[in-house]
């Protein structure tokens, strides 16, 4: 009997269809990416062996540098307008909507309230300048003290959005007097529960860390 022959078939996939998935993809991902703002200042965190993340929103950031200046930010931007409103109605700083906008899609600020508007009238240029010589957030240990304007910012910020949940960023050579000051201000407004940022090191052997860490492997 005869051999049948079977038709052989290309081998050729057509890509457009896969190509113009991809295309359909980078662009999604170009127009709804939120890029992060430049932090003010460079800060070097202690170490620790926490492997706790920082979560991607509802987040109240305070930056301390080595110098003990104080900056702060909120995550959430529609949030962060509503409270420079509520701080500008209360603080009489006269902000421009403008202004109001510059700090809505800002970052992180540590200049007092009288300099806050000339701070956020300036340039983006001139504000990375501004924020290598700017004091920081006023602080002191009491929250009653009206001076703390540090207690404002925070007040305002959990008013706006009771689910933040508080990150300090300290410089490892930050005096500890700075940091007790945020410590006792957070225990005047009866704040208790709060998270350090640091960078992630070894767990050294022999521990019981090391030994949990194992176990849960």
């Amino acid at each position: 009997m005869p051999k049948v022959k079977i038709p052989r078939k290309s081998t050729v996939v057509d890509m457009t269809a896969m190509c113009d998935v991809a295309f359909l993809l980078l662009t999604f991902f170009m127009l709804a990416t939120k890029f992060k703002p430049d932090e003010p200042v460079v800060v070097k965190t202690p170490s620790s062996i926490s492997d706790i993340p920082q979560p991607d929103a509802n987040v109240m950031l305070i930056t301390v540098d080595e110098n003990g200046r104080l900056f702060f930010s909120i995550d959430n931007q529609s949030k962060r307008e509503e409270m420079i409103n509520s701080i500008n109605a209360s603080r009489g700083l006269d902000l421009t909507p403008e202004e109001i906008t510059k700090f809505k899609y800002g970052s992180s600020v540590g200049v007092p309230f009288n300099e806050l508007k000339s701070y956020l009238a300036a340039t983006p240029g001139q504000q990375k300048q501004m924020d290598k010589t700017v004091a920081g957030i006023p602080l002191d240990s009491s929250s009653a003290n009206t001076a703390n304007e540090f207690a404002v910012w925070v007040n305002e910020a959990r008013y706006v959005n009771p689910n933040l949940r508080i990150f300090i960023k300290a410089d490892s050579k930050t005096a500890y007097p700075v940091i007790k000051n945020i410590l006792s201000t957070f225990a005047g407004l009866s704040i208790y529960r709060f998270n350090l940022l640091t960078d992630l090191e070894a767990i050294p052997q022999g521990t019981a860390a090391f030994e949990s860490s194992t176990a849960k492997k």
